[in-house]
Order: structure tokens, then C-alpha cells, then sequence
């Protein structure tokens, strides 16, 4: 036994029956229901001597029958809650109530959960029924709860890595980063971090718009190896940022993986899609199902603020980064105050209708590395009712004439935000009762999305919360099947939102091909655009491009009238970026930056300099810096 678990057991004095690891988190279990009930302030006062979360439960040795618990569960929490589900995972003594109304099983300052606790020894834990039901939600509880012996042994070698270096007093000397991927371009963003105990990947993102030879991070370097690697952290599930993560469980990583629970969701959502578009790109994908379950297995999941010890010297936390759904600022706090390093991830510093805006306070920062995707001085972005009046102006042209329209759309994030302004447009009457189709994964990302509300707007949170879910609106029309698409396409004015957003795959390109000919429909791009994608083609003005149609490649004429709306970005504009280092508290002494196109990223570094008087950095791919 580590010796911290030694020194929590000694203290209370033989109540333990045992003690392991869940992650950072200390986890004790008893077979003395008195204790397990009313400890008397002892754990709390151990808490606040090391600074670290322990969590007491009952032994599985005195947990009350499971059917015997659910009646008693349905007994104490109102029916009002609307309880969907109850599962079990008995090696950990927890129990899950799934509800329509979690806030009713939680009850007053947690008095029911605490009621369950007392009557039932097991420990609850409350989630959300999702509005839509999600296939790959319950796919992922299933992959979890099969074998929880192997998740607990799994979560307690974790915990074992973690404190075996412990020491309340530790500082070490240097900190370093190596830049695999994203320096000076978008996509594939990788970033491997060291200190003298710990190797850690931010980030492992592939560029779907790129050749071969830079789609992919940079991993045949001598200090990469997988099995030296102690963890992964995620800053959110976009394909930039993790599309290549399931690889590493495929070459053999076995360490965890931290992310928030809609990231992990939807990374692995992505991820199976992913291997759909090879297949339908007649390619071998690069991992399959397998690997990704093993990167389900192997996460660990942190809500927006919670502090967590991943090494025994770094530890992070994770900050609302109002990008998309579950997208983090991640603060990195190395050698107990040594050097505090903010990777921002994908980040919006502005209003949206779906998500608040970034978090601009943080405890301590020395170092920040920031994207700079519109971080140029032309990337000024529209005011946002400019950009709303822009896309309804649009499509009420299109329709006028009789035309479709298409709107190709990141499944993550973008979709929601244009669907939120459609909906409202089309309640307040600003454009036609037309319908509205979504295609690709949207609809499962949605799902997701009303799976966890506590991280939308809290106006959107509160629509959902009060059954006036928008994305479950009649508007909205599933298409399903690839008849349901021709149906579509042959069929009168609409509005198809599709994935991909850079016409790179996907039902987008089926609807591109079918539209792009006629100039009385249109497509209106509302995401950034990768360099080499067709997306990009079209947006600046090509008149033609070869499509594979019934298996053979043609040259298809693009008549289609093209509009970008700038101001859609999930992406922090030039505007943002400055004022969120201007808010920002405390001052960090030097800015990196990164996830830009050259130009973009080197003048955002002249303003910055200029501006904030700190020293800014435009690293190379390759390229390491030392922090400290």
C-alpha cells in the first residue's frame, strides 16, 4: 500500500476495510454501517490536511439487495423526477439514477441523494435522461459497466502512477513542450509535454483537409514514446483535436485519458464515423470499434473547475472554453506552483446563443498557449445580429426562388448554433415554414447535447430544463437513409444542414453534388475552412471540380451561389482574442502561439507583444520551448 493510503487508514483507526485509488481520488470502503452513515467530521479532516478528495463507501459486504434498493429508490425520490433508468455498478458500491428531472433526485442541498446514501448504503450518483435518445451514449454506459472490476483496477494503477512521487513540497526543475502538430497551421494539433517525471500529450488531432505527409502529428521523434507517455488530456472532441486518439490505443497506450463527459461522447461518436468516411473512401481506416472502446475504458472524466493530480507533479483543471459542447481551457499546474501553463484549446471569447463565453480568470498563469485561428487584423468578425440577418437574408432569397439550401456544418458545435438561429427565426416569423433537414451526425451529437444541458447557455439550459427543448422542434427533419436524402434532394425549397463543414466527406458532398449546378440554390458556409479542402475551393470562387458520381470521377459545374458568414465562427475573431489577454487575470509573461495559418498567427503575435508588452512565440512544427 502507497504510503498515503497508509497514512488515511492509520487514522481511522481500523474503520477501513479497504483503500484504493480512482484516479487522483482516495476512495475508502467500510463494513461499519454506523461509520459509513456518520464518520463524525474525520474524513473531512484528513481531506484538509492533504489537500486531496475522499470519498467513503459501503463494502459490498453490507450492500442492501438491488431490488430491494430500486423499490426503495422509487419510494424516496418524487415521481415528478421521472426516473428512466437505475443501474448498478456493485464493485464500486455506486448506483445510478438516471432522470427526466435530476434536480429532484438531488433535492434540497442533496438531501434525497443523502437519504438514498443512509437507506441504501449505496452511493448515488445522478445523471440526465437525454431529450433524444443517444445510441452512442448508451453504447458508451455499456462499454463502462462491463466490466467494472477492470475499471476499478484500471482507475486504482492510475492513482498508484500518480502518488507514487507524491509529496505535498515537491518542485522540479525544468518544464518543456514539443510541438507535434498545429504549430503554424490548423489541424492535427499535438502537443507533448515534459518534466523530469512526466510525459504528457495535449491534444492528438489529424487535418482532414490535408495530404498524407501533414495530416498527421509528427510521433517518429526519440523523446515519443507510447509506453513512456503517462497520460493524455483533451481539450475538446473536434477532429483536429482528437481525431488520431484512437490510433494511440491501437500502437498500444494503455494510460488514461482526461477530458469532460461530453468530450468523451462525442470523441468517440466521431471516431466511428471517422472509419465510415474511409470505408466510403475506399480506404483502410487507420483503427477500428476495438480501439475505440479502449479509449472509452481508459478516460476519466473531469467536470469545468474540478482540480485533479494526473502525474505526481502536474495537475489540471478544466475551464469553459465556450467553443462547443465540453470544450475546455486546460490549466496546467506543474511542480506545485513551479509553472502554471494555460493551453487554450479552441476557444470563444464573445456571445452565442449556444454556449457562455471563455473563462478569462484563472489561480495562477506564467505561459499560455492560444490559438490564432482568425487571429489576423482582417479577422475582425461581424456583430453577431449582423451575421444572424445575414444567414435569414439568405436563405429567404434562395427559397424566393424556388432554390435549396445547403449549409455544410461541423456536427459539433456549429450545427447547434445555426439550428438555435434558425429556430428562432422561423418562430418569430423572419423566414418561411419551410423544412429543415439534418444530416450526417448532427442528430446524434444533438442527443448528446441534451444529455447535458449543464454545459449549454444558461438561456438554452433553461429552455430544456422547462421542456421548450429547441433542438427538439418539429422543425427539424431527420434524414436517416439514403433514400430519405433522394427525397430530399428531388423535393421542393429547404434547408439542409450536413456534415462535413469543409465538404470533405459526408452527406454534404452527396448534397453538394446534386445542388451545385443550379444557380437558384445556394450553399452558405458558416466555419472556417480548411486549406485544400473543396470547401475552401468553392468559397474562393472555383468554377468547377471532379466528383466521383456512380463510380466514376466527373467534372461538375458550380453555378451555386456562395455566401460565408464570417461571424458563425466557433473561434475566437481578432476582436476577441485581444480583449480575452486584456480581461485576463493575472497577466501571464509569455504568449505561444499556435493553431493559425502563418500570417495569421505571426501578426497576432506582433499585436499581442505590442499591446500586453510580454514575450509571444510562434513555434515551429517540431520545434520545443522551454518554460521553465
Amino acid at each position: 500500500m502507497l504510503e498515503i493510503l497508509r497514512n488515511v487508514t492509520e487514522r481511522l483507526h481500523g474503520e477501513v476495510s479497504e483503500a484504493s485509488f480512482e484516479g487522483a481520488n482516495i476512495v475508502l470502503y467500510t463494513k461499519n454501517e454506523k461509520f459509513f452513515k456518520d464518520d463524525e467530521g474525520r474524513i473531512r479532516e484528513i481531506v484538509n490536511d492533504i489537500k486531496k478528495r475522499i470519498e467513503l463507501r459501503a463494502d459490498t459486504k453490507i450492500l442492501k439487495d438491488k431490488d430491494e434498493v430500486e423499490k426503495k429508490i422509487r419510494e424516496i425520490v418524487p415521481a415528478e423526477a421521472e426516473i428512466t433508468d437505475i443501474l448498478f455498478d456493485l464493485h464500486r458500491s455506486i448506483v445510478i439514477v438516471e432522470a427526466k428531472r435530476p434536480g429532484m433526485v438531488i433535492g434540497k442541498g442533496g438531501s434525497i441523494l443523502e437519504d438514498i446514501r443512509k437507506e441504501t448504503l449505496w452511493t448515488p450518483q445522478v445523471q440526465r435522461s437525454p431529450a433524444i435518445k443517444s445510441k452512442i451514449t448508451e453504447n458508451i454506459r455499456e462499454v463502462l459497466f462491463a466490466k467494472t472490476t477492470e475499471r476499478r483496477k484500471f482507475l486504482h494503477e492510475v492513482g498508484e502512477k500518480v502518488y507514487a512521487g507524491w509529496s505535498q513540497d515537491k518542485r522540479d526543475e525544468w518544464v518543456r513542450i514539443t510541438f507535434l502538430g498545429g504549430a503554424r497551421q490548423v489541424g492535427r494539433s499535438s502537443m507533448l509535454l515534459q518534466t523530469q517525471q512526466s510525459k504528457i500529450l495535449l491534444d492528438c488531432g489529424v487535418d482532414v483537409a490535408a495530404g498524407d505527409k501533414d495530416k498527421f502529428p509528427i510521433f517518429n521523434i526519440p523523446e515519443f514514446k507510447i509506453e513512456d507517455l503517462d497520460a493524455v488530456v483533451l481539450s475538446h472532441a473536434h477532429l483536429d483535436h482528437v481525431g488520431l486518439l484512437p490510433y494511440l490505443f491501437k500502437m498500444g497506450y494503455r494510460g488514461p485519458v482526461y477530458m469532460t463527459h461530453p468530450t468523451r461522447d462525442i470523441a468517440a461518436l466521431l471516431s466511428l464515423d471517422f472509419i465510415g468516411v474511409s470505408y466510403k473512401q475506399a480506404s483502410v481506416p487507420l483503427f477500428s470499434s476495438t480501439d475505440i472502446k479502449e479509449m472509452v475504458k481508459r478516460s476519466i472524466c473531469l467536470n469545468f473547475n474540478e482540480v485533479t493530480d494526473i502525474t505526481p507533479d502536474v495537475r489540471i483543471t478544466f475551464y469553459n472554453s465556450g467553443h462547443c459542447l465540453g470544450s475546455a481551457l486546460v490549466h496546467i499546474n506543474v511542480g506545485n506552483g513551479l509553472h502554471n501553463l494555460l493551453y487554450t484549446g479552441d476557444y470563444k471569447y464573445g456571445k452565442s446563443r449556444l454556449l457562455d463565453p471563455a473563462v478569462a480568470t484563472f489561480p495562477r498563469v506564467e505561459s499560455v498557449i492560444t490559438e490564432s485561428t482568425y487571429g489576423s487584423k482582417n479577422d475582425v468578425l461581424p456583430p453577431r445580429q449582423q451575421s444572424e440577418q445575414q444567414l435569414i437574408d439568405a436563405v429567404n432569397d434562395t427559397i424566393t426562388k424556388g432554390g435549396k439550401v445547403l449549409i455544410p456544418e461541423l456536427g459539433l458545435g456549429r450545427a447547434q448554433e445555426t439550428m438555435l438561429v434558425l429556430e428562432d427565426a422561423m418562430r418569430n416569423k423572419k423566414i418561411p415554414e419551410i423544412p429543415i433537414y439534418i444530416d450526417g451526425m448532427i442528430w446524434d451529437i444533438n442527443a448528446i447535447h441534451t444529455a447535458y444541458p449543464d454545459f449549454l447557455s444558461s438561456q438554452v439550459r433553461s429552455k430544456v430544463f422547462q421542456d421548450d427543448n429547441p433542438f427538439t422542434s418539429p422543425i427539424f427533419k431527420r434524414v436517416g437513409s439514403p433514400h430519405e436524402r433522394k427525397e430530399v434532394i428531388e423535393g421542393g425549397p429547404c434547408v439542409v444542414l450536413a456534415t462535413s463543414g469543409m465538404l470533405v466527406g459526408g452527406a454534404s458532398v452527396e448534397y453538394f453534388k446534386e445542388f451545385a449546378s443550379y444557380d437558384t440554390n445556394a450553399i452558405i458556409f458558416v466555419c472556417y475552412q480548411g486549406v485544400g479542402s473543396l470547401g475552401r475551393e468553392v468559397q474562393e470562387g472555383a468554377k468547377e471540380t471532379r466528383m466521383m458520381i456512380d463510380g466514376k470521377e466527373e467534372t461538375i459545374p458550380i453555378n451555386i451561389k456562395v455566401t460565408t458568414v464570417e461571424g458563425f465562427t466557433a473561434h475566437a475573431g481578432r476582436n476577441e482574442i485581444m480583449s480575452f489577454f486584456n480581461n485576463m487575470k493575472p497577466k501571464p509573461k509569455r504568449i505561444i502561439i499556435n493553431h493559425g495559418e502563418v500570417s495569421k498567427s505571426l501578426d497576432l503575435a506582433s499585436s499581442l507583444y505590442k499591446s500586453n508588452r510580454v514575450e509571444t512565440v510562434v513555434p515551429r512544427g517540431l520545434e520545443t520551448l522551454r518554460l521553465r
